[in-house]
Order: C-alpha cells, then structure tokens, then sequence
C-alpha cells in the first residue's frame, strides 16, 4: 500500500503514518491500544489498528466532526466521546492506560510518532530538493518536529498556528511547553492544551518562526485553496 494511498483514502491525513509506526514499532499487549485525538490521529489508529488485528479504543472531545466519528466507527474501534476539548480526551485516554494496561498510542508526543511524521520531509526533499522554507500548520508539534528534525536547520521551517490556540508559539516565547489556550475554528485538530515535550527542544533549535493567523484568515485560505487549485481543505489544514 502506498502512503499516499495510506494518507488520503484511509485515514485522511499523515497520520497514518505515526499509527503504524506506533504499533509496528513497539508491541501492544492483547487488551490492545489506547489514544486521544481531535479526530485524524483517532482514524489512524483505528485503520493502523484494524489492519493489523489490534484492539483499539478511540476517545475524541464533543468538537470532532461526525464525518471523523464515521470513520473510526467504521475500521471497528471502540468509540468513547468524553470532554470538551483535546485534553479531556487525553486524560480519559491516559485513565484507560493506567486501568486496563493498554498500550499509549500519542498523536504527537511520542518517539515513534516523530519518527514516523519526520519521514514527510524526507518525502518533500525528495520531490523538491530545492524548497528554502516550509509552512507547516502546528498543533501539538508532531508533524513540525519531525518535520524540523529531518531537515536540521537546513531550510527556514515556520509554524503557522490559529491565534486561538498559540501552543508553540507561546511555548516558545515562554522557553518551555505551557497551557494555552484551545479554541478557534480549528480546534478539532490544532488546539491541544501544550506541545509536546519531546518536539520542543527540536523547535527551539530548527524552527525558525511561529506566526499566528486569525480565524477569518484561515477562512479565507479554505475559500482560495478551492478558487484555485480545487482543494477542499479543512480549517486544520488551511493555515
């Protein structure tokens, strides 16, 4: 199966990429898998899951769209809707985890999960050698961590996040992960209560910017992604 194929028509995003990784890498126990998610990562695990005849409970906030919950319902997880945003997801996960013993499947800060979601900028060198500077919309960091730990310094990699939920940027600005706040029209997939850990000290050394756009401007990107190129695109992605 190609990653495109992975991405797009499984489970709609690079996520895929960080669940396979995750239960390929490490070696989940028989009651299976546990993850939170705003709504992709959920899909991932649940595709990453099914695929591979693993157990997997997915717990999603009130916020993440019936077209996600579809989704994972269909690869057969176990759906539980609890909370009003990503981290009270997080924490209904992390209490499974430490009840029943399942395996920790995080969206973001987790080794495996970097590792995995580091390979698309190997994918983009590959397919533009000559790319100077990367905007990559950030949530909890996953997907710019790994992105910026592939790249080292070697081209300007700039997170874009909504104004509504400034997680790396007000970490940066503050030199450690703090709380910030989870809200916007993208807080189904930007809007974590902190980054990661473990992608923090990559950002510190290898992202160069972090900038913040307004919901309407995010609007505004989704309106001329389809003008233009006929790309429907989530509020997640358009910044």
């Amino acid at each position: 199966m190609r990653l495109g194929e992975l991405r797009l028509q499984h489970s709609g995003s690079f996520k895929a990429q960080g669940a396979f990784a995750n239960l390929l890498m490490r070696k989940p126990p028989p009651v299976g898998v546990a993850a939170a998610s705003g709504g992709y990562h959920g899909v991932a695990v649940a595709f990453a899951a099914m695929r591979l005849g693993i157990k997997a409970a997915i717990f999603v906030p009130k916020v993440t769209s019936s077209a996600k919950l579809g989704r994972i319902r269909a690869y057969g997880a176990e759906l539980v809707v609890t909370g009003e945003v990503y981290a009270e997801a997080l924490a209904a996960s992390e209490a499974r985890v430490a009840e029943t013993g399942s395996l920790a499947v995080h969206a973001y800060d987790q080794r495996e999960t970097l590792l995995a979601q580091g390979s698309i900028g190997l994918e983009f060198e590959a397919d533009r050698p000559e790319i100077d500077t990367l905007l990559v919309a950030t949530g909890g960091g996953g997907l710019i961590g790994g992105i910026a730990a592939w790249y080292a310094g070697r081209v300007h990699v700039i997170s874009v996040e909504p104004a509504a939920a400034p997680t790396l940027h007000d970490a940066l600005k503050a030199g450690h992960p703090v709380d910030a706040p989870a809200g916007g029209i993208a807080a189904d997939s930007l809007a974590p209560r902190r980054v990661g850990s473990l992608m923090f000290p990559i950002a510190q050394r290898h992202v160069a910017e972090a900038v913040l756009v307004e919901d309407e401007a995010i609007r505004d990107a989704q309106r001329r992604l389809w003008d233009v190129l006929r790309i429907a695109a989530e509020t997640g992605g358009a910044p």
